[in-house]
């Protein structure tokens, strides 16, 4: 075990950062940029049954210190995802990879990941239940304990890999949500997906986004995101991801200390594609910094 070594629900990771699901393709494209396997892994791209175009343009809109998306899921589906996307991947990454679920009924969840649980690279399941760029699906599956709960033990019905819950920070209890999730079967809790926002552009006097609102996500919200995991990672005994405005080594031990095993970083993909490569780089000279033997040792270190 080297120094920044973690176990994220039984499998070995070489280091705790992971880039979120939505700001690193499939990874391959990525790959053409720098060796990928430097990561501890990645979420890929948000899957859903069948295929999704998305939303309506425009649906990016910059923000101080952040953006927000409204991208709307747009994926191949799940049988393109295995069939195509999935063999390119192998080709340039030889770690296990987190698939990313999304769903518009709990049936269509249980499906997705039953499909991807057969598939070898795959080494955990991340079920979203918290986008909010989608009508109908996504977040209103993470706002209720007893609906993802629900979704949970559907998915764990027919699967055996890890299940990670994706939890939305847009409830008034993060931690019931988590804990229904926990007691409903979940090998793990990931948090949080975006805050719910809007940009009005003043000339036209209408909301930037043609969805109206969207995901808001970058180094603005990470002091809602470390509260969140410090409260969710006091109250299950599960492991937590943390994410949420992430862009430096410093936060990455800093979410570790709140009580996150792992780390995933999103928005800052998007500024710079080399912002994961460089994080990792920088991690051991940042523990050095602070004392830091191992990261292992420092999981829930400011409870």
């Amino acid at each position: 075990m080297g120094r920044l070594n973690v176990s994220l629900c039984g499998i070995s990771l070489d280091n705790p950062v992971i880039p979120a699901s939505g700001t690193f393709g499939f990874g391959y494209e990525f790959a053409e940029l720098y060796d990928i396997n430097c990561l501890g892994t990645f979420s890929f791209k948000g899957t859903t049954k069948d295929a999704r175009f998305g939303n309506l343009t425009p649906r990016i809109a910059e923000c101080t210190a952040g953006m927000i998306n409204a991208v709307g899921l747009q994926n191949p589906g799940v049988d393109a995802v295995i069939s195509n996307e999935l063999p390119k991947l192998q080709k340039c990454f030889n770690k296990p990879v987190m698939a990313n679920v999304s769903g518009f009924s709990v049936e269509d969840y249980a499906y997705t990941c039953e499909k991807l649980d057969k598939c070898e690279q795959v080494g955990w399941l991340e079920v979203n239940v918290s986008c909010p760029n989608v009508h109908g699906g996504g977040m209103s599956f993470g706002t209720q304990p007893e609906v993802a709960a629900e979704v949970v033990r559907k998915v764990k019905a027919v699967t055996t890999k890890p299940v990670i819950v994706k939890l939305s920070p847009n409830v008034t209890d993060i931690v019931a949500i988590a804990k229904a999730c926990e007691d409903a079967g979940a090998d793990g809790i990931s948090l949080i997906n975006t805050l719910l926002g809007m940009r009005i552009n003043l000339k036209t006097r209408k909301p930037v986004i043609k969805n109206k609102m969207g995901g808001f996500s970058g180094s603005a919200i990470f002091p809602v995101a470390l509260r969140m995991v410090y409260q969710v990672s006091q109250a299950v005994s599960i492991p937590v991801v943390g994410m949420g405005g992430v862009s430096s080594a410093e936060d990455v031990i800093e979410m570790m200390l709140a009580g996150a095993t792992a780390v995933e970083i999103g928005a800052a993909n998007l500024v710079d594609p080399f912002a994961c490569r460089d994080i990792i780089n920088d991690l051991e000279k940042t523990m050095d910094k602070y004392n830091i033997k191992n990261l292992s040792d420092i999981i829930g270190g400011a409870h």
